[in-house]
C-alpha cells in the first residue's frame, strides 16, 4: 500500500525558513516524478514544486519561485522542499504526491488517491 507522510513544518515569522520532508512506503520516489502542493486554509489544494524523476529538472508556482527548493535525498530517500523568506500566505497544510512534472505545476489541482496527512505550516507576520 501506498503511503506518503510528510513532516517539517512548524510556526516561523515572516521571512523564516523550514525543511519539509516527504517519505513513502510501498513506493520507490527514485523512480517517478514528485511533487508539493499547498492547501491553504479554507482554499483548495494547489501545486507549488515538482521535481523529475531521473532528469531532476525542477519546476514552480510563481510564488515559489526563488524562495522555494525541491530535492532529492537519496541517501535517506525522501523528497524535501527548502523554503525561505516565508510569507503570511505561504500558511498551510504541505502535502507530497507523485505526479507529471512540468511548468504546469503552478496551481496545478490534482485528484489523487494516496494523500498523506500532510504537515502544517504557519507564519505570522
Amino acid at each position: 500500500q501506498v503511503q506518503f507522510v510528510e513532516s517539517g513544518g512548524g510556526s516561523v515569522q515572516s521571512g523564516g525558513s523550514l525543511r519539509l520532508s516527504c517519505v513513502a512506503s510501498g513506493f520507490d520516489m527514485d523512480n517517478y516524478p514528485m511533487a508539493w502542493f499547498r492547501q491553504a486554509p479554507g482554499k483548495e489544494r494547489e501545486g507549488i514544486a515538482c521535481i523529475g524523476d531521473k532528469s531532476g529538472i525542477t519546476y514552480y508556482s510563481d510564488d515559489a519561485l526563488g524562495r522555494f527548493t525541491i530535492y532529492r535525498s537519496y541517501a535517506d530517500n525522501t523528497v524535501n522542499l527548502r523554503m525561505i523568506n516565508l510569507k503570511p500566505e505561504d500558511t498551510g497544510t504541505y502535502f507530497c504526491a507523485t505526479r507529471f512534472c512540468d511548468s504546469s505545476i503552478g496551481g496545478a489541482r490534482y485528484d489523487y488517491h494516496y494523500w498523506g496527512q500532510g504537515t502544517r505550516v504557519n507564519v505570522s507576520s
